[in-house]
């Protein structure tokens, strides 16, 4: 039995790439949703943050997909 290393290598470099980009990008979208109501409390632009975290969301479901269809696939 051999094990490609440098295959195994790039799926870990890939994962590891993909989750923190994710993570982040979900994070992202939470802290549009908590600048929210503090944009609306100083009269700020309230939509602009709210517009933003629901982007930030749908790329994440965008990214769940494609994942879910190269499996499928």
């Amino acid at each position: 039995m051999n094990i490609d290393w440098a295959a195994l290598g790039t799926v870990f470099g890939v994962s590891l790439v993909a989750t923190v980009a994710l993570v982040g990008l979900f994070t992202l979208g939470i802290v549009g949703l908590s600048k929210q109501t503090a944009a609306a409390a100083s009269g700020g632009s309230a939509p602009m943050a709210r517009t933003g975290a629901y982007a930030c969301f749908a790329l994440c479901a965008a990214a769940v997909a494609y994942g879910i269809f190269l499996i499928v696939a």
